[in-house]
């Protein structure tokens, strides 16, 4: 299993961001899969989650209303649009699956998957 993401960068506040995570080595089927990120001395932080089973999503209160999380069944990619962003979601950002879970998930639970990709860094300017 193999998760490289991508679309990383340096952005201004209020700008936006797509990124990327190419899946590998398994197919989203049974999985489910999402994005955290982790700030310099902070705890690692759910962001979205696309339920394998359902195709239900969770996401953290911090990006309601701006991020949209999708993906490419066919491709076995992983989107995370980013918009009106903000300095404080400026963090390394990475994807990570795994076997879909039975019942309601939490968004707390991306952060313990256990296939994870390298992280791609946000920079936000103010």
């Amino acid at each position: 299993v193999q998760l490289v993401e991508s679309g990383g960068g340096l952005v201004q506040a209020g700008g936006s961001l797509r990124l990327s995570c190419d899946a590998s080595g398994f197919t989203f089927d049974g999985y489910d899969i999402g994005w955290s990120r982790q700030a310099p001395g902070k705890e690692r932080e759910g962001v979205y989650i696309i339920s394998g089973r359902a195709g239900s999503t969770v996401y953290a209160d911090s990006v309601k209303g701006r991020f949209t999380i999708s993906k490419d069944n066919a491709k076995n990619m992983l989107y995370l649009q980013m918009t009106s962003l903000q300095p404080e979601d400026a963090a390394t950002y990475y994807c990570a699956a795994d076997l879909a879970a039975w019942g309601p998930i939490r968004i707390t639970a991306v952060t313990v998957y256990y296939y994870w990709g390298q992280g791609t860094q946000v920079t936000v300017s103010s």
